[in-house]
């Protein structure tokens, strides 16, 4: 075969160095292992970067799907923390990133009549590592949840306004953490967890669950925090909430983040 040119191996003198560099928005299927030891196949939307020394003109896009390639029609879960390091061999580089985003589901019974329905939320592993050993691994999970205004329910004569939030939940910890964990955690920290099938029966029981347990946009990444600084296997967290207002035009959003070993 001819040899052609490597243009990206180039050399480059405005003397520049890029932090990230590669693909993202490539999807790939995924299997991810659940709490009970069961496995889900999902399909995750993936970024893999790396940095480029500032005298290459680029960086060769064909080797990183190459290496996510490599792992089969199917990553295993277990196998994601090995790409940034076999990116650093076939690129060269000083440093790795990667990004997978994936829906994970699961199946939760109405709290009254028990029937069965599938919720998903948007997950994220992010793990960055460097050609010295050193790595990060941040977990995060995106869940709704209801909330029911203090102050409504404190000013009004009856009734009080609610509505759906969500919650981006990002954690750092010591040892590997079951996304289920995360989840249930936000969720008790809310007025109320959501449900995608109710009955009248369910419907009843969760909005007076809601009204029995007013949470504003601050207490509920509060609760979140306060849960978080409870458990000694999370070293570092972000919680964002955001409240899609029912009586607003607007939302309302509260954000607590701790430093790592602070």
């Amino acid at each position: 075969m001819q040899e052609l040119k490597d243009t990206q191996n180039e050399f480059d003198d405005r003397n520049i160095a890029i932090d990230r560099v590669g693909v993202k928005a490539l999807r790939f299927p995924l299997e991810v292992r659940n709490k009970d030891g069961s496995t889900q196949r999902t399909i995750a939307t993936t970024a893999l970067a790396v940095d480029l020394p500032h005298h290459f003109k680029g960086t060769h896009m064909s080797r990183f799907v190459e290496v996510l390639n490599s792992h089969g029609n199917c990553l295993d879960v277990r196998e994601i923390t090995a790409i940034p390091n076999e990116l650093l061999g076939r690129l060269d580089a000083r440093k790795a990133h990667v990004e997978f985003r994936f829906p994970f589901f699961r199946t939760k019974e109405a709290p009254v009549t028990r029937m069965p329905g599938v919720m998903d939320y948007e997950v994220v592993f992010e793990i960055e590592v460097d050609v010295e050993g050193s790595a990060d691994f941040a977990l995060t999970v995106e869940v709704p949840v209801a909330t029911l205004c203090p102050c409504s329910k404190a000013i009004s004569e009856y009734g009080a306004h609610n509505q759906r939030g969500k919650v981006t939940y990002t954690v750092r910890s010591k040892d590997p953490i079951w996304i289920e964990d995360l989840i249930d955690l936000v969720e008790a920290s809310a007025s109320c967890e959501l449900y995608s099938l109710l009955k009248r029966p369910d419907e009843k029981a969760v909005t007076e669950r809601a009204y029995e347990n007013p949470v504003f946009v601050e207490d509920l990444v509060r609760n979140i925090a306060a849960r978080s600084d409870a458990q000694e296997n999370i070293t570092w967290y972000r919680v964002e909430a955001e409240n899609f207002e029912s009586i607003h035009n607007h939302n309302a959003y509260a954000v607590i983040e701790k430093a790592s070993n602070a």
